[in-house]
């Protein structure tokens, strides 16, 4: 990897760790095995960014040609040095993320309205929890009044059922 192409991974790589809310991620997991799994995604992560960060940050040492000529001799060195110098590496040209960024831009746009609709339904599911905790508390004691009262539906169809003379059997 040419030195400046290192040095973007590099740059890419500690903006990325600067942007990962790790710890804001680590509350929404549920299961155990769900954080196991991020604690092994985080693990490999660091260790990837640490890679990055030494192994391609550092420049290149130059090479002493010098050196090499005393102890092989110039003809043998130059014909290396020229060799050497003549090694183009070619700069890496990115079509793939051009083809995958409309999809994984939608697929973040399906991903925030799933987490939207996931909220509400959990907003609604506590509600009812809430709903189903008083009740518990409250039954032993409760009239058949204040039962029909938060309940009215069910109020109409069992007055249906006596007007109709109708009894369930």
């Amino acid at each position: 990897m040419s030195g400046s192409g290192a040095k973007k991974v590099v740059e890419a790589a500690a903006k990325a760790t600067k942007s990962i809310d790790w710890d804001g991620m680590a509350k929404l997991l549920v299961s155990d095995e769900a954080r196991k799994e991020f604690v092994n995604l985080r693990r490999t992560f660091d260790e990837v960014n640490h890679a990055l960060q030494t192994k391609f940050s550092q420049e290149p040492e130059p090479i002493n040609w010098e050196y090499y000529r005393k102890g092989i001799g110039s003809r043998l060195v130059d014909m290396y040095k020229e060799a050497y110098e003549g090694i183009e590496i070619p700069k890496y040209v990115d079509t793939v993320t051009p083809e995958y960024k409309p999809k994984f831009d939608a697929l973040l746009v399906e991903l925030k309205e799933a987490e939207e609709k996931s909220l509400k339904e959990s907003e609604r599911l506590e509600k009812e929890i809430a709903e189903v905790q008083e009740m518990k508390k409250k039954i032993s004691t409760m009239t058949a009044d204040e039962y029909f009262e938060k309940h009215p539906e069910l109020k109409k169809k069992f007055d249906d059922e006596i007007r109709n003379d109708h009894w369930g059997y």
